[in-house]
């Protein structure tokens, strides 16, 4: 199996590359930036702009599936998120779908339903509702992937990431997606024998999860890890819960607050722990 993953160079991944690996006959791994480090067994890095399609269809020849995480990763004016989120979704797919590939494995977002509310309890199945235009380039892109489905017969599994990053704020108490579960949820989207076109939470097995599953649980994801363990701590240093405030009461968190083309991660201390090669 030959299998492709863009954003490669990214925090998420940094910690898909040897898990992803190891599971294939080869990786192909590409991004923007000059190089990603020491490469895995099996892994060859092919520097490319998602925008481009000139230079991203060669990269897909031969691919069985593609791990499609490559993005600008925040909030910016639309203009900014075009090329890369928008026209580089669609260079995905149609140099996939002309490459022969399988499947598409998509890294989604909460934002897609930013403007949900935390007390929903949304499925799967839930309108999209953008909390941005880079929660709009993740429904465009979902959308891609079931048109290609209905038209193409081209299998696609779209990820909506919740919070994959350190537990250091209260809504990440019920948000959080652990490496670890991450690495299980791609995986289980990878050796699924059929998916067609499927959309699943990326969130760990939290006590306080905002978001239902349980239409996805045909893929086999069983997270394992859950926050609850630093609520206490969390919880004693929050600041008190303003209930008018979007940002507080919506899925989108700081996304479903901020102007339209304002950094949402601006208000978000995320930080780098990148795995290094």
């Amino acid at each position: 199996m030959k299998l492709v993953l863009t954003g490669a160079a990214g925090r998420l991944g940094s910690y898909l590359r040897e898990p992803l690996a190891a599971m294939c006959d080869a990786l192909i791994s590409t991004d923007i930036v000059k190089d990603i480090g020491t490469l895995y067994p099996g892994e060859t890095y092919i520097r490319a702009d998602l925008a481009d399609m000139a230079q991203i269809a060669p990269v897909l020849e031969g691919a069985d599936m593609v791990i499609h995480f490559g993005a600008i990763v925040d909030e910016k004016p639309f203009e900014e998120l075009l090329g890369p989120n928008f026209v580089g979704s669609y260079n995905i797919w149609e140099a996939g779908y002309k490459a022969g590939v399988k499947r598409i494995v998509y890294a989604s977002s909460i934002h897609a339903v930013g403007m949900h509310l935390k007390t929903d309890g949304i499925g799967v199945d839930a309108e999209h509702r953008p909390d941005t235009f880079y929660g709009l380039a993740k429904c465009f892109t979902e959308d891609l992937g079931r048109m290609y489905w209905d038209k193409r017969g081209m299998e696609s599994v779209h990820l909506r990431i919740l919070s994959c990053a350190q537990v250091n704020n209260a809504r990440a108490l019920g948000t959080w997606l652990s490496y670890d579960d991450l690495i299980q949820l791609v995986t289980r989207a990878i050796d699924t024998p059929s998916v067609g076109f499927t959309i699943a939470y990326g969130v760990s097995n939290n006590d306080r999860a905002p978001v239902n599953n349980a239409k996805a649980s045909f893929l086999g994801y069983r997270p394992k890890d859950n926050a609850e363990y630093l609520a206490a701590q969390v919880l004693a240093e929050a600041p008190p819960v303003d209930v008018t405030d979007p940002g507080e009461i919506c899925l989108g968190g700081p996304f479903a607050k901020v102007d339209l083309g304002q950094s949402g991660m601006a208000h978000l201390n995320v930080i780098d722990d990148r795995k290094e090669t």
